[in-house]
């Protein structure tokens, strides 16, 4: 593992603070509409989480989040982004099963209706699920916006790096195995047995 990185993927800041907080260990994703070949794809397996705001939709989110949102005009970006946080994606599952996204509910942050707006677009794609076993930050960086990073586009090469070295995990070894089985076996099994976070 390098000490440091450039490469970022962009996600809500509601999304990234639920990462950063042992609140979840898993996104959904199907991609940015300008995205790489039209659809989304894994660029790198350790990356920095980088927040947006721009699209973040408090009726897309549970209630618990929804709260957590100020929506701000399109086009709005702040002048500096707090990276606070990277991760390792340990898991991606391409799944167009819609019992099995429907077992992850209990998983993540959003709602029915975002699960199922997701599927319904570009339904000949599978939504990607990615686990994500996030790391804390020694030194937390605020970094001048750039151009460059705004658009619909999962991910983004900063223009400096940033150290990732003496971070610390969120969730401990056997909390994150746990909660990463639980959700595999949903994927699989979505009739089984669900473990939720203890928080």
């Amino acid at each position: 593992m390098e000490s440091t990185t450039i490469h970022a993927l962009k996600e809500w800041s509601v999304a990234i603070n639920a990462l950063t907080e042992g609140k979840t260990i898993l996104l959904l994703r199907k991609g940015g509409i300008r995205e790489e070949g039209k659809q989304f794809k894994v660029a790198h397996d350790e990356v920095l989480l980088y927040p947006t705001f721009e699209h973040q939709k408090p009726d897309l989110l549970k209630p618990e989040y929804a709260d957590k949102v100020s929506p701000v005009e399109s086009g709005w970006h702040p002048e500096t982004v707090r990276i606070g946080s990277w991760a390792k994606i340990t898991d991606i599952f391409m799944v167009s099963y819609e019992p099995s996204i429907a077992a992850l509910l209990p998983y993540h942050i959003w709602n029915e209706r975002f699960a199922s707006d997701r599927l319904q677009w570009k339904p000949s794609q599978p939504m990607y699920i990615l686990l994500l076993r996030t790391y804390k930050l020694a030194q937390p960086q605020s970094i001048p916006y750039r151009p460059e990073y705004g658009g619909c586009k999962s991910w983004i090469d900063l223009a400096a790096p940033i150290s990732i070295a003496d971070s610390v995990p969120v969730l401990s070894d056997g909390e994150y195995v746990k909660l990463a089985n639980a959700i595999r076996n949903a994927i699989a099994h979505p009739q089984g047995q669900e473990l939720k976070i203890q928080n």
